[in-house]
């Protein structure tokens, strides 16, 4: 049905790939909050320090700044003329 949708659109600004492209870094973002969550503590009374971890502080906001960046890449992709 997917593919039927996108023939379909022919007048739209963006093409199919660029479609799958934003579809991908869609994912990417998702996939970078996913690795922010996490290291809540059993009790409000004491200090998880697991919050501070290297996945939460550093990677998941690289991971998500990549999914941003490729984003931005996706929409500015010029779809290929076709001959």
């Amino acid at each position: 049905m997917a593919k039927k949708y996108l023939d379909q659109m022919e007048g739209f600004a963006l093409g199919k790939e660029n479609l799958k492209l934003l579809v991908i870094g869609f994912v990417i973002i998702v996939v970078g909050f996913l690795l922010m969550v996490g290291g809540k503590s059993s009790s409000p009374a004491v200090f998880n320090p697991e919050i501070f971890s290297f996945r939460r502080i550093t990677l998941a906001p690289m991971v998500v700044l990549f999914g941003f960046l490729f984003e931005i890449y996706a929409i500015m992709k010029k779809p290929k003329s076709e001959k």
